[in-house]
């Protein structure tokens, strides 16, 4: 067996180690080191990457932003910001048609951005909105499907774990990515709230209309929300301003809401220890990714797989839009059984190099950008798309009272409108661009 054969059994080998219930990044590791001895036929090598591979991956000073995000989230959910989020939102639009969703939504996409997690941001909104929803009369399959599909917003608008994988993979500067990710975020949000509209109209019992708040409370809830505002601008500001670094942004963002949580009354000491562990946990989880990711991904580069299906595809000659549509299908149809962080790190270094030999029209960078964003949009469907989309088990498990199947067809409408998200950017580049391009 040819080392490229090699790599191409590697994928249904790895995928059934993932059916039969093992962690994706033990699976990873597994299916590399064997693929490393079968290539090298000789544990030296193995040896060798173990050594050095750890080393390599988590020197790597960009990293230390995924634990400073993941403590910002834990902060911010200490310091009430979700609950500010929520009630600022649902005094301006709780009184129209499917307000107190669309209120949902909007809570969903500010904590967003000061989270950077998608899970969090779905847990954390689940456990401040769906008992509003369910007091004004919706539906436990629109309440589910709407804070299931505003949780993604958690990784589409910047700060993002994801989008700071990717980048490191890459080797995108991380300030331009989450530039540019920051239009595509707003349309995702736009979006979901065109989507509830027209659910409440063609169902109208999924809901209940809620009495308008008067303008005084509407005001004295905006004063609420500062927090999250000056969090916002001071981390995502400062990167675009050059103050901070986006690793020095996540630091002085974890400093912040901390201290907005310390002030609110929200951070005890024994609140604070179990943050940490907390944040502590959910690193290790993605850090062994990351590491089984690179021993796999190391394998990969030895059988030469990568490179030689980029020059397999470049000399097909089909249309560059083809194949980008053929790669997004993909990621779709992996997001129906793997978590988003796994779909990164097991298909970024096989498809990016194969994308970047083809011509869009555009400069590496830009192209690199765009995709990026592309790629995230797509990946984030994966959340909300059965049987294995997180978001909605998250939400379900605080809904246990609405059956499963309902949440899967009321979320199909949210998936639709992030499928026309896609289309549209994929068909108009300047919509991710040009705020890089203004920018930088």
């Amino acid at each position: 067996m040819t080392n490229i054969e090699l790599g191409l059994w590697s994928f249904p080998v790895l995928l059934a180690l993932i059916f039969i219930r093992i962690p994706i990044g033990l699976a990873m590791l597994i299916v590399g080191l064997g693929g490393i001895y079968l290539i090298n036929g000789s544990t030296l090598m193995i040896l060798s990457q173990m050594k050095t591979l750890p080393f390599s991956t988590f020197s790597s000073y960009s990293l230390s932003i995924v634990p400073l995000f993941l403590l910002m989230g834990q902060f911010a959910t200490l310091g009430g910001m979700s609950q500010a989020l929520f009630r600022a939102a649902e005094t301006w639009l709780g009184h129209r048609k499917g307000g107190v969703a669309m209120a949902a939504v909007g809570a969903c996409a500010g904590f967003g951005s000061i989270c950077g997690s998608s899970l969090a941001t779905a847990a954390t909104m689940g456990q401040v909105a769906l008992p509003e929803m369910k007091r004004y009369g919706y539906s436990g399959a629109l309440a589910t499907a709407t804070l299931a599909a505003g949780g993604t917003l958690g990784i589409l608008i910047p700060p993002s774990v994801i989008l700071v994988i990717y980048a490191i993979l890459t080797e995108q500067n991380i300030a331009k990515l989450f530039v540019a990710a920051m239009v595509p975020g707003l349309l995702a949000a736009v979006g979901y709230l065109i989507t509830i509209a027209i659910y409440v109209r063609l169902r109208p019992a999924s809901y209940q209309l809620r009495e308008r708040a008067p303008y005084a409370e509407r005001f004295r809830a905006l004063v609420d929300v500062w927090p999250v505002l000056l969090v916002f601008i001071a981390v995502v500001g400062g990167i675009y301003q050059g103050f901070f670094t986006p690793t020095e942004a996540a630091a002085v963002g974890a400093f912040g809401t901390g201290l907005i949580a310390l002030v609110n009354g929200g951070l005890t000491r024994q609140k604070l220890v179990h943050s940490l562990k907390a944040t502590a946990s959910a690193t290790a989880m993605i850090f062994f990714i990351v590491f089984g990711a690179a021993v796999y991904n190391s394998f990969l580069a030895l059988s030469h797989l990568p490179q030689e299906a980029a020059m397999f595809v470049a000399e097909m000659g089909v249309s560059p839009w083809m194949v980008l549509a053929c790669v997004l299908a993909i990621y779709l149809l992996f997001g129906c059984v793997m978590d988003s962080l796994s779909m990164i790190l097991l298909t970024i270094p096989i498809f990016f190099p194969i994308m970047m030999e083809l011509d869009f029209g555009m400069s590496p960078e830009e192209f690199a950008l765009w995709f990026g964003v592309l790629v995230l949009i797509v990946v984030e469907v994966g959340l909300i798309t059965p049987p294995v989309g997180m978001n909605l088990f998250v939400i379900n498990r605080l809904s246990a009272d609405t059956p499963l199947g309902h949440t899967y067809r009321s979320v199909s409408a949210f998936v639709l409108s992030d499928i026309v998200r896609v289309i549209i950017l994929a068909a108009f580049p300047a919509i991710t661009l040009f705020a890089v391009r203004l920018l930088f």
